[in-house]
């Protein structure tokens, strides 16, 4: 079956995560992802856990389905030149200002290949104020406000429980080039993408900025609840929580015929939604007293029949159970040599004619070398070679 991007080639410079999630998007969908690491050591995040046989699973999901090759950046120059005439992308992930000591910044790539898609996924941006500074996923996620909301008010801050930082820019990143692909299409012409991680965690916080710069409202940390509607939250069951996700008065008179408390929506504490998130302590009180009588699996089935929003609270482990995560092919098996067979992440696009295949095996530092250098762009064996000898490969 013919893959979405098959025919568009990737140098890709990145490392650890944000840069290899954007590539593995792209490899997912069929794109021929060229990866250059160290000699020796390769990719920064091959020594994250978790491992198995002494291999990082860290590095197997997000590098999945791509050729690796390592290059020597300062001895290959005149190699990478030569690879940028025939390929289509290049992303990198440096710290600001390192490609271009390298000779490798956009300036200097456009000249070789003037329709060359260069993408730079960097902490601020390559005209911030703060270019040079180091920036980590939590750098991003505390200076973008994402921190402040996220919590519980007599808590500190809290990071979000995943990378979000790395993970919105590498999907900003993939939304970027794509959209500089079918620029190119109509145009014939190349461009330069900047993603940041702050920027994109800023944008994840979403209304939380509008209700500032609209509503003159501090947004902070309210738990689990949601900060306009109500109920919406987690509610403590006889064993567990269950999840109810209430933001309409039709639902919230469901809701409160099911409890048996018809009149709480004529209240005029809980006769809005408004009015029910001010009033979100009390209303929580009176839910919870209710489902105290029932395991959140019986709460669960009371409101699914009477089509109110709710959810189980799931862990990791239960979430990989999930029937709709299993039937959506979100956890994948693959073969990757030294590990065996191991279950990643699979990819929640779903094309119907041009589907992702995520089911391919991360590659081992350089393990591409001759094939890549060879096969795809036409070295003799005696050119690798001598490459080898000198320390370039």
């Amino acid at each position: 079956m013919k893959k979405a991007l098959e025919g568009v080639r990737v140098l890709d410079f990145t490392q650890v995560l944000a840069g290899p999630f954007c590539t593995m998007n792209l490899a997912d969908f069929g794109a021929e992802v060229i990866k250059i690491e160290k000699p020796g050591v390769g990719d920064g995040s091959r020594i994250f856990g978790p491992f198995k046989n002494g291999q990082s699973g860290y590095y197997t999901l997000v590098n999945r389905g791509k050729k690796g090759i390592a290059i020597d950046l300062k001895k290959g120059k005149d190699l990478i030149y030569d690879m940028v005439k025939s390929c289509d992308i290049v992303v990198e992930n440096f710290k600001p200002g390192v490609m271009k000591k390298l000779g490798f910044s956009y300036e200097d790539l456009k000249q070789i290949n003037p329709k060359i898609i260069y993408c730079s996924i960097s902490g601020f941006g390559q005209d911030s104020p703060m270019r040079d500074l180091p920036a980590y996923d939590i750098v991003a996620q505390g200076m973008s406000g994402m921190m402040s909301i996220t919590g519980y008010p007599d808590t500190p801050p809290a990071r979000v429980g995943a990378s979000l930082g790395d993970v919105s820019a590498g999907l900003y990143a993939v939304t970027g080039i794509l959209l500089a692909l079918y620029n190119r299409e109509r145009t014939g012409e190349g461009q330069y993408v900047d993603v940041a991680l702050l920027d994109s965690v800023f944008a994840f916080v979403e209304t939380n900025v509008v209700r500032h710069t609209i509503g003159g409202i501090h947004p902070t940390r309210v738990g689990a609840r949601h900060p306009l509607s109500a109920p919406f939250d987690i509610y403590m069951c006889k064993d567990t929580y269950v999840i109810i996700a209430v933001a309409s008065d039709h639902h919230f008179a469901k809701l409160c015929e099911m409890i048996g408390q018809p009149d709480l929506i004529k209240d005029p504490k809980f006769d809005s939604d408004p009015h029910r998130s001010a009033n979100d302590v009390e209303l929580k009180a009176i839910l919870e007293k209710f489902f105290s009588n029932y395991t959140a699996a019986e709460a669960m089935k009371m409101m699914q029949d009477n089509s109110i929003p709710c959810g189980p609270l799931c862990t990791v482990d239960e979430a990989c159970e999930n029937p709709s995560i299993l039937a959506r092919k979100m956890l994948v098996e693959i073969d990757q040599p030294g590990m065996g067979k191991v279950k990643i992440t699979g990819n929640p696009m779903k094309l119907s004619e041009t589907p992702a295949d995520p089911c391919h095996p991360a590659p081992a530092v350089g393990q591409d070398n001759e094939t890549v250098l060879r096969d795809i762009f036409g070295y003799s064996d005696e050119q690798i070679a001598k490459w080898k000898e000198e320390k370039v490969l």
